[in-house]
């Protein structure tokens, strides 16, 4: 049975590795559903995916991708995606997934305690 790892690049290696180092199972390229900008049905499959986190990895490995247009559509889907410019960062990509995980957790906090604010009066 061939490895999982034969289909990633180096980066995603890496990055899987990092991840299985802090003890967090993922799931490499598990489909997500979205609405793209025209509200048509999607299903894209991020290099990553937490489940315990619920949270989205994106290994951003080239320049010439859009990112930015991926970032928007999993933004409008209320989906929590990190996104790794591995090739921007890499003296500095490990310190930078654990920020931007910690920012959607915190986000997530602040979001639900406004909604049980209400809810309690």
């Amino acid at each position: 049975m061939p490895s999982i790892y034969a289909d990633m690049t180096d980066a995603e290696r890496q990055v899987a590795g990092y991840l299985t180092n802090l003890g967090l199972y993922w799931v490499y390229q598990s489909p997500v559903f979205i609405y793209d900008e025209r509200k048509r049905p999607r299903v894209w499959t991020p290099d990553f995916y937490i489940p315990k986190l619920g949270i989205y990895i994106e290994v951003c490995g080239s320049k010439n991708f859009d990112y930015d247009y991926r970032k928007r559509i999993y933004d409008d889907n209320n989906i929590p995606v990190v996104y790794l410019h591995h090739y921007k960062e890499q003296e500095k990509w490990q310190v930078f997934i654990v920020k931007r995980i910690k920012e959607i957790e915190e986000k997530r906090h602040f979001d639900a305690m406004k909604i049980l604010d209400k809810i309690n009066g």
